[in-house]
């Protein structure tokens, strides 16, 4: 899907400087049981699957301990950037926001003891040389067109960092589709980037926004825009782009 394995450089310290100053489906009915022998009730109310478990969130919390802020309860950007030290990944790097991803980090810079499980968890890391050897393959989870949807848009949301806010800045946005989409669609990339910063009608942009760049890039052919449709229901901005773009063809 993505090539991201080349893309060396979420910057989270470009994104304001946030990083560095602080990144059901209903269960099916299962049938009864046929009864069980004694010899079979006693193997199945043995409790290893259980201490297995609880095994794994003693060692995935130990190692939460080791990075917390502990009068915060938190891992701050002090304990992520020494994180970041121990598993030799710099945290300008694209897999600290697919590491947030995983855990579903709600607050930009900083994990909380149960999202550093839940990302832990699904990763099978529970001690440091299990994380480091994880972050090594993450981006090629992203490569999985459902789960870069959801990336995808996490990216965005992951930039929200006030209550009730709902646009992320043109420098934030700019910089965003540099690092997630860069890889797949330079030319789109580069060329929305560079109207994104000389056009005067927007100062931030909203996730529907940010969705229909990644659905444009996929959808219409580049540079000759043959399969743009303007009664689609594209955003003005795009609409404005496309413009822009037949304008600048013209004069070349």
């Amino acid at each position: 899907m993505l090539d991201l394995v080349n893309e060396d450089s979420f910057l989270f310290d470009s994104i304001g400087n946030r990083f560095s100053s602080f990144v059901k489906m209903p269960r099916p009915k299962r049938k009864a049981a046929p009864p069980l022998a004694s010899s079979d009730l006693d193997s199945s109310l043995r409790p290893e699957p259980k201490k297995s478990t609880s095994k794994q969130f003693d060692k995935i919390d130990h190692l939460f301990e080791s990075y917390a802020n502990k009068s915060l309860g938190l891992i701050d950007p002090e304990g992520i950037e020494a994180l970041c030290k121990d598993v030799h990944v710099e945290h300008t790097d694209v897999r600290m926001l697919i590491l947030a991803w995983k855990m579903k980090s709600e607050k930009q810079g900083y994990f909380s003891k149960d999202e550093w499980r839940r990302g832990l968890k699904c990763l099978g890391a529970d001690t440091l040389t299990k994380l480091r050897k994880a972050m090594q393959g993450l981006k090629k989870e992203v490569m999985v067109p459902e789960c870069f949807e959801d990336f995808y848009a996490y990216s965005f949301q992951y930039c929200l960092t006030e209550e009730k806010q709902r646009s992320v800045d043109i420098e934030t946005v700019c910089e965003l589709l540099n690092v997630v989409l860069g890889s797949e669609f330079p030319t789109q990339v580069n060329l929305l980037i560079d109207y994104l910063k000389i056009q005067n009608d927007y100062r931030a942009l909203t996730m529907d926004h940010w969705r229909n760049f990644y659905r444009f890039f996929k959808e219409v052919s580049f540079v000759s825009l043959q399969s743009y449709d303007s009664s689609q229901a594209w955003p003005v901005i795009l609409d404005n782009f496309v413009e822009w773009l037949k304008e600048k063809e013209e004069k070349n």
